[in-house]
């Protein structure tokens, strides 16, 4: 949608809203590569809606810049639907928790705490597929009109008009409303994983992978301390439904090939560099259950990752559970006897220690963290610990 477009749009909003049913009713074919819709539809309202999002998202600070992790996660959609390539734009998004998700008009959104959880590019086609599957569909679409047809007028114009369409995110700021609207039925969602699965297969990656992850997220999910779940989850079927449909069509598939794409080695290559950060972001995400059976299912395939354990033990000691604290400590000890650590797990070692009431400890934690990090901005606070301790 070009400028010109943008300026006659209210007029046109105003009037895709008093469209015949004809126009706004019945099947939704697929959207074919390339195509915009006309300047007098209620889709190219909603297109407007959703661009107004993602403008908003892209100018918010979060999205990711790092040109070859873009490039890797665009390459992977690329392989998905190669005739959608060239309509769909990539935000990775510094956030934390699961989630990916598309605009009707073609931007995908990848969280950074999807990234963290998985452990193989053939997960992440999986997700990717499915998502591409609403974008193909249309089924936000769908779901829009349906939406007009079951509410009133001025409701209706109200969410329309409120930025939505779309996004099942926050920083965008004013999409409270699109609650509505960021969910699908369950047959749109089997729908999607349906067409998924056979896309990810296709572009050659091994469909096994899709039963580990869904064994990934009931874990975690099942762990979760938020009362309401997230919109990944609540959105979705059944994921033991969800599980065996997997099974059954990898069953469908019949001997599966030895060359197919696993994608373990290139994934950790793109991502490892970003761990710390997008750990940080974990930690501060509050959802201690869920997030520790994230690091438990990361540690089982790098059980020498220093940072893991660091991560566990930040996590422990903000949780202050009965046994955490002791816990906790051991995670940093944990921590500290790899060799590639963050150095502020000494510290945060100490101050376990201390609150354990085991000060001789504490006094050592701190020292060998002086010692690893002398010109630390809290070494003066760090030494003054330790006078008081001894």
């Amino acid at each position: 949608m070009n400028e010109k477009q943008r300026h006659r749009f209210l007029p046109a909003l105003a009037a895709a809203f008093a469209l015949s049913a004809c126009v706004t009713t019945g099947e939704v074919e697929p959207l074919a590569p390339g195509e915009k819709p006309a300047i007098d539809t209620d889709e190219a309202g909603l297109w407007l809606q959703s661009e107004k999002a993602e403008k908003a998202i892209r100018e918010s600070g979060r999205v990711v810049t790092d040109p070859e992790l873009n490039a890797y996660v665009k390459d992977i959609v690329c392989k998905l639907e190669p005739e959608y390539c060239k309509d769909i734009r990539l935000y990775i998004v510094n956030t934390p928790g699961m989630n990916a998700f598309m605009s009707p008009s073609g931007a995908m959104f990848v969280w950074t705490g999807t990234l963290l959880r998985f452990e193989n590019e053939a997960q992440l086609a999986h997700l990717l597929g499915h998502e591409l599957a609403h974008y193909r569909l249309r089924h936000r679409l769908k779901k829009w009109r349906e939406m007009r047809a079951t509410s009133d007028g001025l409701a209706f114009f109200t969410v329309a008009t409120a930025g939505v369409g779309l996004f099942p995110l926050t920083i965008a700021g004013g999409l409270a409303a699109a609650d509505s609207l960021s969910s699908f039925s369950r047959e749109t969602e089997r729908e999607a994983d349906d067409i998924g699965f056979e896309r990810m297969v296709a572009a050659g990656y091994d469909p096994q992978e899709v039963v580990r992850f869904w064994e990934m997220t009931v874990n975690e999910e099942a762990e979760s301390n938020r009362v309401a779940p997230s919109v990944f989850f609540s959105t979705h079927p059944q994921s033991d439904e969800r599980q065996e449909a997997i099974r059954k069509r990898i069953e469908e598939l019949g001997e599966l090939s030895d060359s197919l794409v696993v994608g373990r080695e290139q994934y950790i290559a793109q991502t490892s560099r970003f761990r710390r950060a997008w750990l940080e972001q974990e930690v501060k995400y509050s959802d201690f259950g869920r997030s520790l059976v994230v690091i438990e299912q990361l540690l089982e395939k790098d059980p020498e990752a220093g940072d893991l354990y660091f991560a566990k033990g930040e996590i422990l000691w903000r949780r202050d559970e009965e046994g955490d604290l002791e816990s906790a400590a051991d995670a940093y000890a944990e921590a500290v006897s790899r060799v590639d650590y963050p150095l502020q797990a000494h510290r945060s070692l100490g101050l376990v220690f201390w609150e354990l009431e085991r000060k001789g400890e504490a006094a050592s934690a701190f020292e060998t963290y002086l010692a690893v990090s002398p010109d630390a901005d809290d070494h003066l606070i760090i030494r003054s610990y330790i006078d008081q301790l001894k």
